[in-house]
Formats: C-alpha cells, sequence, structure tokens
C-alpha cells in the first residue's frame, strides 16, 4: 500500500471532520507540579515509590468491575513501550481487574495498523502504542486499507523525549546538533550521486517529523536536499551497517546501539531539540473503549501506575533488565541502562549526564507526561500541513479532529478514582507555548503564526 495520503482522502478529511473557529483553538492554564530537580518524576502515589514483586490486588468495588479482563495491545520494542511491559510484568493491570491483558510485539507500525484494522477478534489488536497522528489517520481512514475508518481514542500519553537521530560514522566531526553552514556538505553529495540518506520508522509521524525539523531547523529542505526512506526500528543497525543510509530517527535503544557497536555516533537527542516533547500515546479502538468504559479506566489506571513506577530512577536497573529480555527488546541491558539515568556517550566526543534528558513518564519539567494534552495533537496535526501532509485548511477544522480522537476526559476521571493527587491532574487541555532548540516557538493558540514563522516548509501561508 501507498503510504502517501491520496488527495481524495484529505479532502474528505477536513470534510468529515466538521468546521470549528479559526484562531483560539485550545485554552491555556496552569499544569500538575513539575518534579523536583534531580528527583526523577515520579509522582506521589505509594506506586512510585517502591519497587514490588508483586503488587496487591486493588479493592475493587462490585460496580466499578471491568466489563472484561481481557484486552490486546500492541508495542513496538522501543522505550515508548516501557509503560505498557512494566504494567503487565509488575502487576499494575491485574491490580485493577484486567488480568487478561495481552503485549504484543509487532513486526512494525504499518503491522500494527494492520492488526489493529482488523482488531483482536480478526486476530489482531484491539489497540496500544502509536506515534502521533496516527490515531487521528486511522481514525479518518487515512492510512487504512480501502481507506476504512477505524475510529480511535487516545486516552494517555506513554512518554516524553527517548528519541534520538543516529548518524554514520564516516560524518563524525561534519555533522551535528546544529547543521548551519553544513549545506554545501549537502549539496556536494547529492551532486556526486551520494545524496545523504535517512531512515524514519514510518512516513508522516513523529520520527519523521523529528528528522524534518533537525534538518530544517539548519536550512537543509528535507524534501530537496536528502532522502527520506521508512525502516523498521529493529533493521535501523543492520541498515546502517551495509553503508544504505546515513542517518535514522527512532527511539531508545537503536540510535544508542550504533554507538555501543562502533558503527556511528549520535548528532541529537530529540531532548535537545524540543525539551519535554511529547513522544508516543496509548490510543485504542474507539468501539473497545465505548463497549468496556470500566475496563478502560481500569487499564489506565494500571498503566498510570506504571508510568509513576518507571519515573523512580532507581527503578531503572529493574526496568532495563525487564524491557531488554528475549521476549521484549531482545538487546544487551547495557544499551538501555544508561540512557534510562540520562547518560550517553554520543560516539563523537560529546557525553551528556543530565537526568532532564532522560525518557519520562509520569512528570518531567513541564508537569504531566501522562495526560494527553490537546495542544499537542495540534501540533502534530500543524506539523502535518507545515509538510504537505494535510491540506492547510485542515487547521479550520483542527479543534473538531481533535476532540473527536483525543479523551483526556477519560484520563481526568480514571486519575481522580485511583487517587492521583489533585497538583498532578491538568487544569487544562493546553500544555501552553512549547520553544525549540532554534528559538522558534509553537503557540497552540495560533498555529498559523508558527506555520508563518518557518523558513522551510510545503505550506502556502
Amino acid at each position: 500500500m501507498n503510504q502517501s495520503f491520496n488527495q481524495v482522502s484529505r479532502r474528505k478529511f477536513i470534510v468529515t471532520a466538521g468546521a470549528s473557529a479559526v484562531g483560539s483553538v485550545l485554552l491555556k492554564g496552569c499544569l500538575g507540579n513539575p518534579p523536583e530537580p534531580n528527583a526523577g518524576a515520579g509522582g506521589t502515589s505509594p506506586a512510585a515509590q517502591t519497587s514490588p514483586a508483586a503488587v496487591p490486588a486493588a479493592n475493587i468495588n462490585p460496580a466499578d468491575a471491568p466489563e472484561t479482563t481481557k484486552i490486546k495491545l500492541g508495542y513496538i520494542p522501543i522505550v515508548e513501550a516501557a509503560p505498557l511491559i512494566i504494567a503487565k510484568e509488575k502487576g499494575f493491570f491485574a491490580k485493577y481487574g484486567m488480568t487478561e491483558v495481552e503485549i504484543s510485539k509487532q513486526a512494525n507500525w504499518g503491522s500494527a495498523r494492520d492488526n489493529v484494522e482488523i482488531g483482536s477478534a480478526g486476530g489482531g489488536v484491539d489497540g496500544g502504542q502509536w506515534q502521533m497522528p496516527m490515531p487521528h489517520l486511522i481514525t479518518e481512514g487515512l492510512i487504512t486499507k480501502g481507506n476504512q475508518k477505524i475510529p480511535m481514542y487516545v486516552l494517555a500519553q506513554l512518554n516524553t523525549q527517548g528519541n534520538g537521530i543516529a548518524i554514520a560514522g564516516k560524518h563524525k566531526g561534519k555533522i551535528g546538533l546544529k547543521l548551519e553552514g553544513t549545506k554545501s556538505l549537502f549539496d556536494q553529495l547529492k551532486s556526486t550521486n551520494a545524496q545523504f540518506t535517512a531512515a524514519y520508522t514510518f512516513p508522516q509521524v513523529n520520527q519523521d517529523f523529528w528528522i524534518r525539523y533537525w534538518l530544517a531547523a539548519g536550512g537543509i529542505d528535507p524534501d530537496a536536499d536528502v532522502k527520506l526512506l521508512t525502516v523498521p526500528a529493529a533493521q535501523t543497525v543492520a541498515n546502517m551497517k551495509t553503508g544504505t543510509m546515513d542517518a535514522f530517527s527512532t527511539g531508545d535503544p537503536w540510535p544508542y546501539r550504533i554507538v555501543k557497536d562502533g558503527i556511528g555516533y549520535m548528532a541529537a537527542l530529540t531532548a535537545e531539540i524540543w525539551p519535554n516533547h511529547p513522544e508516543e500515546y496509548l490510543a485504542i479502538r474507539a468501539d473497545w473503549v465505548d463497549k468496556h468504559p470500566k475496563a478502560t479506566k481500569a487499564l489506565l489506571k494500571g498503566i498510570m501506575e506504571a508510568q509513576q513506577w518507571c519515573d523512580v530512577l532507581t527503578n531503572r536497573q529493574e526496568m532495563a533488565q525487564i524491557l531488554s529480555g528475549r521476549n521484549y527488546f531482545n538487546v544487551p541491558v547495557e544499551v538501555l541502562t544508561n540512557p534510562f539515568q540520562g547518560v550517553y556517550d554520543m560516539g563523537d566526543g560529546r557525553k551528556i549526564n543530565d537526568a532532564k534528558m532522560a525518557t519520562y513518564y509520569w512528570k518531567d519539567g513541564a508537569g504531566s507526561v501522562s495526560y494527553p494534552y490537546k495542544s499537542h495533537d495540534l501540533w502534530f496535526i500543524t506539523e502535518s500541513v507545515r509538510w504537505g501532509f494535510l491540506p492547510g485548511e485542515t487547521l479550520t477544522n483542527a479543534k473538531a479532529i481533535i476532540d473527536k480522537v483525543n479523551r483526556g476526559d477519560l484520563w481526568i476521571e480514571a486519575a481522580k478514582e485511583a487517587g492521583v493527587a489533585a497538583a498532578d491532574i491538568p487544569t487544562s487541555d493546553s500544555r501552553g507555548v512549547e520553544k525549540f532548540f532554534d528559538g522558534i516557538s509553537f503557540d497552540p493558540a495560533d498555529p498559523t503564526a508558527y506555520l508563518k514563522s518557518l523558513k522551510i516548509k510545503k505550506a502556502k501561508v
């Protein structure tokens, strides 16, 4: 299947999403309390303070008991999947009555999409881990077979940060975090039929956006100056070894592994490009959620406790051991241990030792991680417009598009029922103005102004 969106489907996306006012799309407001400096991002729940071998079952009111104990969730073996795996392995799902949660490794993002189309009843999955805005695109039938609409609900954010941009060793000393002044290098490579080739794991979503933003910030047009292609996360290291690509963007452990394997180096952590940036999300088929509202909240409670547990830095050695296992990531544990502490040997002489650069799952320096801010959905849609993946008029209907998919209301209900501290429950669906490493700002109240501020783009604004 051609991964590009056809123009007919793009237009249907606009028409069927409904209308909303242009301009102030989302409200800005206060956030959950940020973590104490250098304290990790754990919340106040007892689950965040210990590393239990087994979690006691919650005293569930029969009226709140989940309608089913079963669900099948897909994941990709990168650090974004940690809350799903930890919730399963540490008993947090079972604690809330979800005793038969199946965590199913997906070969790649295309497989995950195909499997959610058919659902668990057809041998697929009910939902799981997603890059953004995949749930919105699946909902509108833009990346599904035959443009079939499969309504999805975004229920939680799984993590912030945790991605990197890896570069082949032959470019060491020439290409780094800031690309200003390197345009001639990219032009030279193109003129000698050795065009710089960069990969992401699925087109027109997170990891495509990260490498595009990085390139464009340095004056490199990702659609004209480089060759972009799709490579599954688990194949990135092998492809770098064979010399078939110069760079890739994906989640740990794969960028860091090329350093360990002596293949290349890391030019950037995505945490350096956009500190505390949103990464991947839990999204489930809407028909499953609508049929099982109590089970949905039980799942969310389990994931929230897992996220809190993950953010206690002293738990992260155990987390690395669990994730690295043959049944999950099947990688050496050491390629996870240091990144989980914010410790990176970038492979080009640059070293980072800063816990703020690590992946976070519950709270980070900007506030709540787990809550799915609608302002972040808006950024992903705006970036889709920037690169011509969606037409410009999509922004007119952005609020309707987001409201259809984002169920932050269910997150809040689950958090309150689970006894999450009021300070850790956001009171606004916007995280406010976001700032990037190149001085650009994104104000969710005016996404068009953001587009106008960008020098390299396809959008006509």
